[in-house]
């Protein structure tokens, strides 16, 4: 357990105690850390450098020593706007009743994966969409967001340039725009499929 699941695992606990975060509910953490982790580095302007999550956890142990009052009521108030969040933001898919509406995103994803994958600056991408979302107000599902709107912007993205540059910079100036949108809409944003069989069971 590194220093952020370690102050983040007690504040989500405070907020849930039913949550299992360090077994079936272990993506909601891993989730949370990497959402703290983007929403610092945004707000220490780190977006861009070679700012890496060691850096940010020597920054929090910084702060964990000198001012330990200060960091835990950021992180309480942090933690709790964050669930809220979530639970609005993410959508349980129970079995197969929602597949045929997703088919379309699935395929569009698909399709953009290999481009995706090639992309040498892929994550400078996603560092930029990612500080976008987090300046229009997103702070949860950051990189899942920002990574799937790239990639859809890929897939859809049939228009002729002049070269593989023009490509990415048109890429980024609509997934930026189409960003700010989505962080101002309400509803779920990320869906997670569940098996049937999984949820009668943890019942």
């Amino acid at each position: 357990m590194n220093f952020i699941e370690m102050l983040l695992s007690d504040k989500l606990k405070d907020i849930n105690a039913t949550l299992d975060l360090f077994g079936s509910d272990r993506k909601v953490l891993q989730i949370a850390c990497q959402d703290l982790t983007n929403y610092l580095r945004f707000h220490w302007n780190l977006v861009g450098k070679e700012a890496n999550e060691c850096d940010i956890v020597e920054k929090l142990e910084e702060l964990f020593n000198e001012n330990p009052n200060e960091l835990e009521e950021f992180l309480e108030i942090w933690a709790k706007t964050w669930y809220r969040k979530w639970k609005e933001r993410v959508k349980l898919l129970i079995g197969n009743g929602y597949s045929r509406r997703w088919d379309k995103v699935t395929k569009i994803l698909n399709k953009a994966e290999p481009v995706w994958r090639r992309l040498s600056n892929r994550q400078e991408m996603q560092e930029v969409v990612t500080a976008t979302l987090i300046r229009n107000g997103e702070i949860c599902g950051t990189s899942i967001l920002a990574e799937n709107l790239l990639k859809m912007e890929l897939g859809k993205n049939r228009k002729n340039h002049a070269s593989k540059e023009e490509q990415i910079i048109n890429v980024v100036n609509n997934t930026l725009r189409k960003a700010k949108e989505l962080a101002r809409s309400r509803g779920p944003l990320i869906y997670v499929k569940i098996d049937k069989n999984y949820y009668q069971l943890s019942q």
